[in-house]
């Protein structure tokens, strides 16, 4: 059995250095995260009430807003009111939003200093040009932060992402490229059309899968003694169950354990890394905005 990079393990090392900080400054008022629920998608409530229980657990105050907008005026509106609210250090959107609703302009209209989520485009171009003090989005640092407290360095690695979005793909390429010590990685970028996809993942010292497909990852695709990040969140019918679901990720866990030198689970593995980062980003903006 290869390693196992537990996440929750991972984070719980976060959150002790988050509760370190906040007593040290005790005599503040603490962080606030605003999080905004525009749907009533099932899996976004779970999210975001993930979401506010960690806020709870780990001395943070939480402000849940949940709107229906009849359409994006609606919701600027309450962002013009949160981005001026200086109790508010961080905001997040729950994503994704109404069909009817534009949300690049949404996203676009969260003042940079509070998108904790790391979606403007002002923290994408940081990131880009290798700024460590931009809000990346959570689940790039999450997995960064997992690899480094497992021990396994990204520096001069040939890293492969499957997955192209600006949630994952594109950001942790960004977070991986930069040139500083814990990143310098070489990254090659896959997605839906990306020929040979089988001869790319073989080369990859680090295999990152965020495409949203079940068990995508085959055996065969896998390198010997490779590190396997799972991001994938996909629920599958399964009659055993109570819910008559199971969630499994983008890779065959049970087929590829053996091979690897290390794999993430799911659950369990990028998912928690995810929430205790956005912690952290709230932490960042709480200390840069009262200069502490």
């Amino acid at each position: 059995m290869s390693q196992l990079l537990d996440g929750h393990k991972a984070a719980e090392k976060i959150y002790q250095e988050i509760e370190e900080t906040l007593l040290r400054i005790a005599h503040r008022k603490p962080p606030t995260l605003a999080t905004v629920l525009t749907t009533d998608n099932p899996a976004s409530h779970s999210y975001v009430s993930r979401k506010v229980l960690a806020c709870k657990k780990h001395g943070f105050r939480s402000e849940q807003h949940r709107i229906v907008p009849k359409d994006d005026k609606e919701l600027l509106t309450l962002i013009d009111e949160l981005n001026k609210d200086d109790e508010i250090d961080g905001i997040l959107v729950q994503l994704p939003l109404p069909p009817h609703i534009d949300e690049q302009k949404i996203l676009e209209h969260i003042a940079p200093e509070k998108d904790v989520d790391g979606f403007h485009p002002l923290n994408a171009g940081r990131t880009l040009i290798d700024d460590k003090d931009a809000f990346c989005p959570c689940t790039p640092i999450g997995i960064h932060s997992l690899l480094q407290a497992n021990n396994i360095s990204i520096e001069g690695k040939h890293v492969v992402i499957i997955g192209r979005s600006h949630i994952v793909g594109r950001p942790l390429a960004s977070l991986f490229l930069q040139n500083r010590p814990e990143c310098n990685a070489t990254v090659t970028v896959c997605h839906r059309h990306t020929r040979n996809l089988k001869e790319l993942t073989l080369q990859a010292d680090i295999l990152i899968a965020a495409i949203g497909r079940p068990h995508f990852i085959t055996k065969d695709m896998v390198r010997e003694g490779s590190v396997v990040v799972d991001v994938g969140i996909n629920r599958i019918e399964d009659k055993n169950t109570k819910s008559g679901f199971r969630v499994v990720g983008d890779v065959d866990f049970e087929n590829v354990k053996d091979k690897c030198y290390a794999i993430s689970p799911v659950p369990g593995g990028v998912g928690p890394m995810t929430i205790a980062s956005l912690l952290q980003n709230t932490l960042k903006s709480f200390l840069r905005r009262r200069k502490l």
